[in-house]
């Protein structure tokens, strides 16, 4: 009998393997951060000793969920600014309260952010923002994976004086972060409408020098094509490929308006975009070609963009949202099942994070799982265990959020800082938000 750190039961565990297996009265065992064995849990104790075993009997485990484009620290504009377009809500109501953000604000902010991502589910994301180096010190405090970088701009921000800062500090991250394991970098130009040929070239020469990925915004809405087109004589995909973004590993937010053209050209470039349908349909940017992407053999993952632009950092709440957005709009109700939407937000997430560890429970595999809480009645009865995760769950069934074998998120429970303190935080941050929007 071999010996691991823990064994978890759980009543069925939905794998994501390459077969999809879903596995009844299952197990995981666990060693070292990674998934050592998985199987029923007969076998698994006939063949593991643990120094822990986690009971979860009434409940199904499935690979944690990633959240493929997010700006976490934004909790604390949650609801500050709704039913606007994009460019109003940019630069009338956010951009003014993000021009006086502090490191510590951010910091409690993303926290927040993060506290939210556990308690429904999620276990890695891939985030944007400014004070980037706060946003990590709460990922590390919080303990999920965060594949992040300073957002880079062509004029001042709150954080950095212009884009060489803001590629200096990407750069002191990327050392400081370099062998951790659940802490990587990207480089995070904004956007082709707030960064110039320039800044987007030196964003690439980084991220080749580095060997890191690259993460945009990238034609989020029509009017940021006809912004690209004035400015630059090219169509927001056009543009970027014509600067090389596309030829390091990428990840694309967004992606909404797009021709077949451009998709063609991103599937030979291999990028990977994040659908962001909850935001895109707030915002009114439009719906991006989900199916067209699939087909093409595009790997999409989904994010839920910032809680200033969704309210919500539910990944279950997204992966509903995008199987009904693309049934509505390609008035189709075979268009995106249930098993590719989750596969979205667990295997197409492990890919916008670049990083083949994560989004199936399978040996070897980074133990980031998550368990839901089967007696809640909305999950009564079970036919379909893939079906009642995209459609009938609402993440608030989740009992356990695990990263790399540690329980991070336990039925009410954040073991890594206190979240009582935390709201008592947030209560001061929203004073602040309030005096710095003049509201």
């Amino acid at each position: 009998m071999r010996h691991c750190d823990t064994l978890l039961h759980a009543a069925c565990i939905v794998t994501q393997d390459d077969q999809r297996r879903i596995i009844e009265n299952a197990s995981l065992a666990i060693d070292k951060g990674l998934i050592a064995d998985i199987g029923p849990t007969a076998e698994l104790q006939q063949r593991w000793q643990a120094s822990e075993t986690l009971q979860h009997e009434d409940k199904l485990v499935l690979p944690g969920l990633i959240n493929a484009h997010t700006h976490a620290a934004m909790t604390f504009l949650r609801g500050l600014a709704d039913d606007m377009p994009l460019m109003d809500w940019l630069n009338k109501r956010i951009f003014p309260v993000e021009q006086k953000l502090t490191p510590e604000l951010v910091r409690l902010g993303s926290l927040m952010g993060y506290a939210e991502m556990l308690r429904t589910g999620t276990t890695a994301c891939v985030d944007m923002y400014l004070f980037e180096a706060s946003v990590f010190e709460a990922a590390e405090t919080a303990g999920l994976r965060c594949l992040g970088g300073e957002a880079v701009f062509a004029f001042p921000s709150a954080a950095f004086s212009g884009p060489e800062a803001d590629l200096d500090a990407t750069r002191a991250l990327a050392e400081k972060y370099r062998d951790h394991d659940r802490l990587r970098v990207a480089v995070n130009p904004h956007s082709v409408y707030t960064t110039t040929a320039e800044i987007l070239t030196a964003c690439r020469d980084l991220a080749q020098e580095l060997n890191l990925p690259l993460h945009i915004h990238l034609a989020e809405t029509p009017s940021e094509t006809q912004i690209c087109l004035s400015a630059q004589g090219k169509r927001p995909t056009e543009y970027c490929r014509s600067l090389g973004l596309l030829d390091v590993p990428c990840t694309l937010a967004h992606v909404v308006d797009v021709t077949s053209e451009e998709l063609d050209l991103l599937a030979r470039k291999n990028a990977v975009v994040a659908h962001n349908p909850s935001s895109n349909m707030k915002l009114a940017s439009g719906a991006a070609p989900v199916a067209a992407m699939l087909a093409r053999g595009i790997r999409v993952g989904l994010g839920t963009d910032g809680p200033a632009s969704n309210n919500r950092l539910n990944m279950f709440s997204e992966m509903g949202r995008a199987a009904l957005m693309h049934k509505l709009t390609g008035l189709d109700p075979t268009l995106l099942p249930a098993g590719q939407v989750l596969d979205m937000a667990t295997l197409g997430g492990a890919a916008a994070m670049h990083d083949a560890r994560l989004g199936t429970l399978a040996p070897g595999m980074a133990a980031d799982c998550i368990a839901l809480d089967l007696s809640e009645p909305n999950l009564q009865p079970m036919y379909n265990e893939v079906s009642h995760i995209v459609y009938a769950a609402t993440g608030m069934e989740t009992r356990m959020t695990m990263v790399g074998g540690e329980v991070l998120y336990n039925d009410g429970h954040f073991t890594r800082f206190d979240y009582p303190a935390l709201r008592q935080e947030m209560r001061n941050v929203r004073r602040f938000v309030l005096e710095a929007s003049g509201s």
